[in-house]
């Protein structure tokens, strides 16, 4: 009777240890089933001029690539080439001219870019205009506070190039450029801090891209037009940065702005788009 009752213990025993053993294989089965996807970080570096136009293009693009994140950058063109050839993580570079690029693929970061998209400039005033500005050649007067981008910005460049265009003209006299660069009072290091110090009123007038007058700046300042024969059209690259750590998710990403998709946000925020 003991020895029976000692032989039933031991199976009940047995049993208990393998019905264990079977759940913790089966837990242990489950668990390496259904791994997590991976999550990618994209950080993309583009011209400031880009930020509403790119913002809505990751809303966009990260429909189609749910896994993939986008870190953006947004400033001016030539303080990401230095941020890049000084070594910070990038993946993506969105340049509002060639000369910032170009720098960028002559160090050999960058693969071989590609034109996206152009733009244009145009003359911003506050609504308010205390400078009494009603004409390009008002920006010769004396005493009037301009803003404009320094001269490694590109939009900073390109109002001077525009400027210099215009003062070929019998319209506007030889001094024409000189007279305006008297009157600048600021040299901003992006394009956007040209906007925002016009927009409150902290200048007369500023030179940006016509992209810039965005829906939310539109009602803070009024638009004066530079004649396309003197104004300056300027050209985006973009290029994936060679040491990124995910090429084939940066040239997706790449693609997508150079898709239709991409080109038809691009076209909403008033930029030349490169079919158009």
């Amino acid at each position: 009777m003991k020895r029976s009752l000692r032989l039933f213990l031991l199976f009940l025993s047995f049993c208990i240890l393998l019905a264990a053993c079977g759940s913790s294989t089966t837990t242990s089965t489950n668990s390496t089933s259904t791994p997590t996807p991976a999550h990618v970080t994209l950080n993309v570096f583009a011209a400031a001029s880009l930020t509403e136009s790119f913002t809505e293009i990751d809303t966009a693009y990260q429909q189609q690539h749910s896994n993939v994140i986008v870190k953006f950058n947004f400033n001016g063109s030539q303080i990401l080439e230095q941020q890049i050839a000084n070594g910070a993580p990038a993946d993506v570079f969105a340049s509002a001219d060639q000369t910032n690029m170009q720098k960028a693929s002559n160090a050999g970061l960058v693969n071989t870019p590609q034109v996206f998209v152009k733009n244009r400039l145009v003359v911003i005033i506050p609504t308010s205009n205390p400078g009494n500005i009603n004409s390009l050649k008002d920006l010769s007067k004396k005493g009037l506070k301009i803003v404009i981008g320094a001269n490694a910005v590109p939009a900073g460049k390109y109002s001077r190039q525009a400027l210099a265009n215009l003062s070929q003209s019998p319209d506007y006299g030889s001094s024409f450029a000189n007279e305006v660069l008297a009157n600048v009072v600021s040299e901003e290091q992006n394009v956007k801090a040209v906007v925002q110090k016009v927009q409150l009123g902290e200048a007369d007038a500023g030179f940006v891209y016509v992209t810039d007058v965005t829906s939310a700046v539109a009602g803070k300042v009024k638009t004066i037009d530079i004649p396309d024969p003197y104004n300056v059209i300027a050209q985006y690259p973009i290029a994936v940065i060679k040491s990124s750590p995910h090429p084939s998710d940066a040239q997706s990403f790449v693609d997508f702005v150079l898709s239709p998709n991409g080109q038809a946000i691009l076209k909403k925020y008033n930029f030349i788009i490169i079919s158009g």
